[in-house]
């Protein structure tokens, strides 16, 4: 199928001709009352102009005209991309002055669509009709064909009608871009999209590492204690009754993580266990020691004075230390030290590197950076290395949230840019 007569078959074509028409009858209706049709056509057009002015000065200064106006562009100019035309109402002085400037291209460009449609379909007619005429062809006091030729008058109307529907497409599409360009998004708007969506993606990696972390946890402490119970089954049941009592707390602890996380992804109220906070911690230790590593703890007195963010994000950071010691390195000793002095929290794990370790753990995954992530998006540190054969996890939160704000905003650019924390899984 030929190009042009594809390009005749869209809808598109004849919805963006309606929306340009209606701008003209806008127009038209304006003139019919001030100041009235007149019988020369150009002082006619000229009114047409002018007239609607005034009105479109006062449809510009309503916040919802904006909003109306880029609804009704979006379902009848069908842009490519709907997001490049905003249907958000006018919040600001630039706002409305391009609106405006959209109303009157609107008009304007509608006036000559229409009076072309009108005049070019008239004259295609009497082309066609030029046979059984009469005396030359004249159309607004020009003559078009002479009485001789008017045999010519149905081989012209074709291609004059193709012209017609040329210059329709076009204007229609120099609608569409006048839209996009008016019509879109403004400065703001698009600042606020952007952080949206930055917000979007930071929320679906802190609901990942959540899961993560929580999950992650219970699974490790499960595995450890169903090997050992495994192994120890038959000559000691009192181990084996421990072992699953901690399976079965430790389950039901990630179901009500898994339901509380579930709940967040669906828009649901909070479910029925807040997130864990440092005053847990011993239950945390407590599940971990049952599972055959020792733990020393050092911890201030002083933790259940903590902002409850800062507690949340400090437990899940210490939750993904002590679960890499226990996925790595079963058994052995783990060091924890928690100090709270005047403005900051200070966590330190401690954990001998692996006995086949053939050199530094990786840090890139998924635990690290969603402990990483925490940290940072709290104003804070993390680091996380070896040293003397040991494994160390440091972290350092501020507990004063006013002053971990502006490092937060650089946390955001940061991370918006990395990959998601679903990246693979690392070392300890």
């Amino acid at each position: 199928m030929p190009i042009s007569v594809a390009a005749l078959l869209r809808p598109a074509v004849y919805t963006r001709w309606l929306h340009l028409a209606m701008g003209g009858v806008f127009a038209g209706s304006c003139v019919m009352v001030v100041p009235g049709f007149d019988e020369s056509l150009p002082r006619t057009l000229l009114f047409c102009l002018i007239s609607p002015l005034p009105l479109l000065a006062l449809a510009a200064i309503v916040p919802g005209t904006r909003h109306a106006e880029g609804a009704q562009a979006r379902w009848l100019l069908k842009p490519r991309d709907g997001a490049e035309i905003s249907v958000a109402p006018s919040r600001s002085l630039d706002d409305r002055w391009r609106t405006w400037l959209w109303l009157v291209f609107r008009v304007w460009l509608g006036v000559a669509v229409l009076a072309l449609t009108a005049n070019g379909l008239t004259l295609a007619l009497q082309f066609g009709f030029a046979p059984f005429r009469q005396g030359s062809l004249q159309a607004a006091g020009v003559r078009m064909l002479d009485s001789d030729r008017l045999f010519l008058g149905p081989f012209l109307a074709p291609p004059l009608v193709l012209a017609l529907m040329g210059t329709i497409i076009a204007a229609g599409g120099l609608q569409a871009r006048a839209a996009r360009a008016l019509l879109g998004p403004s400065p703001a708007e698009r600042l606020a999209e952007v952080e949206h969506r930055a917000e979007q993606l930071l929320e679906r990696n802190r609901l990942a590492a959540e899961l993560h972390d929580s999950v992650g946890h219970a699974l490790t402490l499960t595995i450890l204690q169903a090997g050992a119970a495994k192994q120890l089954a038959s000559t000691d049941p009192a181990f084996v009754h421990r072992a699953l009592t901690v399976i079965e707390e430790t389950g039901r602890r990630a179901m009500d993580d898994l339901e509380r996380t579930v709940g967040l992804l669906r828009d649901a109220p909070a479910g029925p266990r807040a997130r864990p906070t440092l005053a847990e911690l011993d239950t945390l230790l407590d599940g971990a020691r049952a599972a055959g590593t020792p733990i020393l703890a050092d911890v201030s007195p002083r933790i259940d004075s903590i902002p409850g963010v800062v507690s949340r994000e400090a437990y899940r950071i210490l939750q993904e230390a002590v679960t890499n010691a226990l996925r790595h390195v079963p058994g052995a000793p783990v060091a924890i030290d928690i100090v709270v002095d005047g403005s900051c929290l200070e966590l330190r794990v401690v954990n001998p590197l692996p006995a086949r370790s053939t050199g530094p753990p990786r840090q890139d995954g998924k635990g690290l950076r969603g402990a990483k992530e925490r940290a940072v998006l709290l104003g804070g540190e993390f680091s996380a290395t070896s040293r003397d054969e040991h494994w160390i996890v440091e972290t350092r939160l501020p507990l004063d949230m006013g002053s971990g704000l502006q490092a937060t905003r650089g946390g955001l650019a940061s991370f918006s840019r990395g990959d998601s924390v679903m990246a693979a899984d690392g070392g300890p």
